[in-house]
């Protein structure tokens, strides 16, 4: 690693709802500038404003502030390379086209949209506006120079278009790529200015990277076809380039990438908020993106972000798209759902108990005994309504197999005894109801499933679930009497 000083930015654009794929560049930036004691930039490519979105740069804030990504500088954390949205840093773009055009490096091109499209549907699929069309088309290099200036003057619209040299190689070492070589015969002689004045991507992100002082460019594989118009956007304004890395796409269990119609039809959500807004554990998410492409080198899995800011290394990072595991990123939640104590938890529980109507008379404390005794069973705390209903209201029906398995003639007699031991206890805990359990078996000369299983059905409704005392503890003596007394009367003898 040379000497200078390590930034990295994330650039996204306020186009919409921020990209799984967008978190996962913005994390291997947080993570490559924590490893190498740099700066993570954040900056809002908000130049193309006709695709742009009302709420897109705020919820981008919120996404990286979810996720536990700290910005160093950004429209939130002014710093010496701000403004940080490219909307107030027109005058910038705008005087690094005019000197590239006066280098001899770039050109006004006059061409309408309908005359492009004219040479277009001539030349063919082959058509590109380069350094062979660009002297058939109407341009300051075609036109003189007085009625260039005649143009300018009377305000007729034009772009500036990069002059792209003819006849030569692009190289460059890529960080996850290796050697990577253009011709420029395959670059096309790209717009910098728009006619509205506006910058393209192309120009606003190279001045703003050289401006900001970036170190590394870390960006998605779709962004290497761009890589050679940039560096010769460097070259032509005698810049040294950042060092590049282009990251693997995230794929589609379905093969492909991971298109938002792709993710839909998996079932896969491919937006951060909606993460967030399902409540899972933001440091799942982040555990679960960066291995999404990225291997520590053993088979440990589990990190925590300050674990990953030691260990990342963009050597790591393979050249291969990465298949999103849906069932894969739900482990990792339920890792650290588990992990947390059932009290922090109880906030989100409620919520989505609430939107599904249940809970609402309950207290913290039993909210979290939900929690507590529910954690081994589900993933996802949204999980918790549909896996953890009986907690919140007697069952109106049984499942049909254990009843048939569990429920026989003389069962409603030996819930019935279970009934009378159990109202007569002083302290209604665990570990005396299941010792009353035992009992009443042992008096009967039956075996405890017997009796544990047509417990069960009466308290839940299901075969299996929970530890079954602790749930009985927790739903407390008069609920549970009265749930035993309502299935002997509905499975009956």
């Amino acid at each position: 690693m040379s000497s200078t000083p390590v930034r990295v930015r994330f650039a996204p654009s306020p186009t919409g709802l921020l990209h799984i794929g967008g978190l996962r560049t913005a994390l291997y930036n947080y993570l490559f500038a924590r490893r190498n004691g740099g700066t993570f930039v954040l900056r809002i490519e908000d130049t193309d404003q006709k695709r742009y979105v009302a709420d897109a740069e705020k919820d981008i804030l919120s996404s990286l502030k979810w996720a536990g990504l700290a910005v160093d500088e950004g429209p939130e954390v002014p710093g010496a390379c701000g403004p940080y949205r490219q909307s107030e840093r027109s005058d910038l773009y705008r005087r690094y086209a005019t000197e590239l055009v006066a280098s001899g490096k770039a050109y006004y091109a006059f061409d309408t949209p309908e005359e492009i499209e004219a040479v277009r549907e001539a030349e063919g699929e082959t058509f590109r506006y380069d350094a062979i069309i660009r002297n058939k088309m109407k341009n300051s290099l075609t036109l003189p120079e007085e009625e260039v200036q005649e143009r300018l003057r009377s305000e007729e619209p034009y772009v500036i278009r990069l002059k792209v040299p003819v006849g030569e190689t692009i190289a460059f070492d890529d960080l996850v790529r290796g050697h990577v070589r253009f011709d420029t015969s395959e670059v096309d002689d790209q717009v910098l200015m728009k006619s509205d004045g506006l910058p393209t991507y192309h120009l606003a992100n190279v001045v703003d990277d050289h401006e900001m002082a970036i170190s590394h460019v870390i960006r998605g594989e779709e962004w290497l076809p761009s890589a050679p118009k940039h560096v010769l956007l460097y070259r032509a304004l005698g810049w040294t380039p950042p060092v590049m890395a282009h990251l693997p796409l995230i794929m589609s269990p379905a093969g492909g990438k991971l298109s938002k119609r792709k993710a839909e039809e998996q079932g896969i959500m491919v937006n951060v908020c909606d993460y967030a807004e399902a409540f899972y554990e933001p440091e799942a998410l982040i555990n679960f993106l960066a291995l999404l492409g990225w291997n520590p080198g053993d088979e440990r899995e589990l990190f925590t972000l300050d674990e990953l800011c030691e260990v990342f290394d963009l050597a790591r990072v393979g050249k291969s798209g990465a298949v999103f595991n849906k069932d894969k990123l739900h482990w990792f939640n339920a890792q650290y759902l588990r992990a947390k104590a059932p009290e922090s938890l109880v906030p989100a529980a409620r919520y989505i108990l609430e939107k599904e109507g249940l809970g609402s008379g309950c207290d913290d404390a039993f909210i979290a005994g939900v929690i507590r005794l529910m954690a081994e069973r589900i993933e996802t705390i949204s999980a918790l309504p549909q896996a953890a209903s009986f907690f919140f209201g007697a069952p109106d029906t049984y499942e049909e197999k254990p009843v048939k398995k569990a429920w026989k003639e003389n069962t409603a007699d030996l819930v019935n005894t279970y009934i009378r031991t159990i109202d007569g206890l002083s302290e209604f805990g665990a570990v005396e109801l299941k010792a009353a359990l035992v009992s009443v078996v042992e008096d009967a000369g039956v075996g405890m499933g017997k009796l544990m299983l047509p417990v069960r059905i009466a308290v839940t409704g299901l075969g299996g679930g929970p530890d079954l005392f602790q749930t009985m503890q927790l739903l407390g003596k008069e609920e549970v009497i009265s749930r035993l007394r309502t299935a002997t009367e509905k499975l009956g003898s």
